[in-house]
C-alpha cells in the first residue's frame, strides 16, 4: 500500500548518518523485522525512483515508524533535508521478514548499517522472552550505530572495528572466529555482501546451516514487478534466481549462491 505519512523527527546519529521516525500507523501495524519500504525522497519527480530503507522499529501503539539511513547519493540527500512536519510518500511494508521465534538463544551479526533491520529484530526477540547475543563491526568506532539502545535491551554485545577503535581490531567475521561462535538456535545477519559471503563461508565450516541473512541490492520497483535486485540461489532443479525484494530480503544462507 501506498501511503502519505508525516515526518515526526529527524536526528543525525553519526557523520552522515541519520534516524527519521515518521506517523504511519498503518505500517506500525503490520510491519515485522526484516521487511522494508520504498519512499519517495523528495517532492518532485526528481529523483523519479522511490529508494529502499529497512524498517529500523516501530511502535505499534504510537503509530510510528523508524528508518536508519547513510546519505550516499542524490536520493538520500534530499531525504536529509526534508523537514519535520512535511508528508513523505510510502510504499509498504514490503518483503519477506526475519524468523522470529520465543523461548530460545540467537546470534545476531551485523555490519555497519546492517543494524538498521537488525535493531528491530532485537527488539522483537527481546519482547518475547529470548536471549540475545550480538557481535557487531563497522569500520571505526564513530560508525556502530545505536549502541546505547543495545545496551538499554540487556542483549551480550561485542563489537569489532577496522581501525581497532573499538572491541576487537579486524571485521566481525574476524571477531566471530576467533572467539567462537556462541551456542545459538537460529543466527541472523545483515551487512555488505563481502560480510556476508565471509560469514556464510565460516558457518558452513562451523557445520552451522541454520541462519538467517537480510541482503542489500539495488531495487526500482521494490515489489517484483522489475526483477532488477535479483540474486542466485540453490534450488531442487539446480541455481535459479530469486527476487530480493518479493522473495526477501531475507533468505537462508545456505541457499544463496555467493559469488
Amino acid at each position: 500500500m501506498i501511503y502519505e505519512v508525516e515526518i515526526v523527527t529527524q536526528r543525525k546519529v553519526a557523520t552522515g548518518c541519520y534516524r527519521l521516525e515518521m506517523y504511519a500507523p498503518e505500517v506500525a501495524q503490520t510491519a515485522q523485522p526484516g521487511q522494508f519500504l520504498m519512499l519517495k525522497t523528495s517532492i518532485t519527480l526528481d529523483p523519479l525512483l522511490r529508494r529502499p530503507f529497512s524498517i529500523n522499529t516501530v511502535d505499534r501503539d504510537r503509530g510510528l515508524v523508524k528508518i536508519l539511513y547513510r546519505v550516499v547519493g542524490r536520493g538520500t540527500a534530499l531525504l536529509a533535508g526534508r523537514k519535520l512536519g512535511r508528508r513523505l510518500s510510502i510504499f509498504g511494508p514490503l518483503g519477506r521478514g526475519f524468523t522470529v521465534p520465543a523461548n530460545g538463544r540467537f546470534l545476531v551479526v551485523a555490519g555497519g548499517l546492517g543494524i538498521a533491520p537488525l535493531y528491530f529484530l532485537i527488539q522483537r526477540l527481546k519482547a518475547l522472552g529470548n536471549e540475545v547475543v550480538v557481535f557487531y563491526g563497522a569500520q571505526n568506532r564513530f560508525k556502530l550505530l545505536l549502541l546505547e539502545e543495545l545496551a538499554a535491551m540487556r542483549v551480550e554485545l561485542f563489537t569489532a572495528t577496522d581501525n581497532g577503535s573499538s572491541g576487537h581490531k579486524g571485521t566481525v567475521v574476524d571477531l566471530l572466529r576467533t572467539k567462537g561462535i556462541p551456542p545459538a538456535d537460529l543466527i541472523y545477519a545483515a551487512g555488505p555482501p563481502p560480510m556476508l559471503k565471509a560469514l556464510a563461508a565460516l558457518l558452513r565450516e562451523a557445520e552451522m546451516p541454520r541462519a538467517e541473512f537480510s541482503l542489500e541490492e539495488r531495487m526500482a520497483c521494490g515489489a517484483g514487478a522489475c526483477r532488477g535486485c535479483a540474486v542466485k540461489v540453490i534450488a531442487e532443479e539446480g541455481p535459479v534466481y530469486k527476487r530480493v525484494c518479493a522473495d526477501g530480503p531475507v533468505f537462508l544462507a545456505g541457499e544463496v549462491v555467493w559469488e
